[in-house]
């Protein structure tokens, strides 16, 4: 803008000065420094809030395959046991049985099941959505040396860390067909599916290994270094045996993310009490739940 000068008549410029021009962009950096962590507080609860649904959707298509099958699917099918998270294997997951049930029939149709879990890239590389939390970086499609979509959820095949066998004391478990009425601890104090970290080594979401299983033997998050999304490769010491399974997980902070029996999503504390840890993953244990 100009005006004019009231003696001379001449017109003069007006604009910012620097010290001006400084003192605004100084505000403007420290309003986007206030923000911006409210930003990302708001985009997290937006992606807890879609993994939340994912499990209940899960959950939902457990229900209605025991309304039509009175069983739940199996963990994981395979001629022996105990299984090892690694191929050759058949090693078909529940996930494969659910997808009727979760809008994917078309993928269940490709399904082969005279052929392993691992001989069928066509479909082990297709990337389900209600399969892939928002906040999990490894999930989806991988473009590592396996090339394979990777799983965000597991099912609960025991109590305890041991391998995945036919005696497992969870819901999902090595060729043994699992009903509701088996569970009798109760269907609102078991827990049936929650979050998983990737393992370096995962494989798809069509494998029944620890690809898809995990047990309560160790608590919510115990492996915190693979929540930084760049340990592909890298296996924790204590899961280098292909026998051994690992625990719930979550990239959400402070805790996981499970369904119950009754459909109920809880969000579960890394600080939770071991021995109510352990028992939400048995079926029939007779232990007692306490608030959790």
């Amino acid at each position: 803008m100009r005006r004019v000068h009231p003696v001379s008549g001449r017109r003069e410029r007006r604009g910012f000065t620097l010290i001006e021009l400084l003192v605004v962009i100084a505000i403007i950096a420290v309003l986007v420094a206030l923000l911006l962590p409210a930003v990302q507080q708001a985009r997290e609860a937006a992606r807890r809030s879609q993994c939340k649904n994912n499990l209940a959707q899960l959950m939902l298509a457990v229900t209605n395959y025991d309304m039509a099958w009175e069983t739940l699917p199996l963990g994981t099918s395979n001629p022996t046991g105990p299984i090892e998270s690694k191929p050759p294997g058949y090693h078909m997951s529940w996930t494969v049985g659910l997808l009727p049930y979760i809008d994917q029939q078309a993928a269940y149709k490709l399904v082969d099941f005279k052929k392993s879990a691992y001989e069928q890239p066509e479909v082990s590389r297709l990337t389900i959505s209600t399969l892939v939390c928002p906040s999990d970086p490894n999930a989806g499609q991988w473009s590592g040396s396996n090339n394979v979509s990777v799983s965000s959820y597991a099912g609960c095949h025991h109590n305890e860390e041991a391998p995945i066998d036919v005696d497992n004391n969870g819901v999902f478990v090595l060729n043994r067909p699992i009903a509701f009425r088996d569970v009798e601890d109760g269907s609102t104090n078991t827990i049936f599916l929650g979050e998983k970290l990737d393992i370096g080594d995962d494989l798809h979401w069509m494998s029944g290994t620890r690809a898809t299983l995990r047990n309560t033997g160790s608590l919510p998050n115990n492996m915190p270094a693979l929540r930084s999304g760049t340990t592909a490769g890298a296996i924790p010491a204590e899961l280098s045996d292909p026998k051994a399974v690992g625990g719930f997980g979550s990239h959400h902070t402070g805790g996981t993310q499970v369904v119950l029996g009754d459909g109920a999503v809880r969000f579960i504390s890394q600080n939770i009490d071991d021995a109510v840890w352990n028992a939400l993953g048995g079926r029939a244990d007779g232990e007692l739940v306490s608030e959790f």
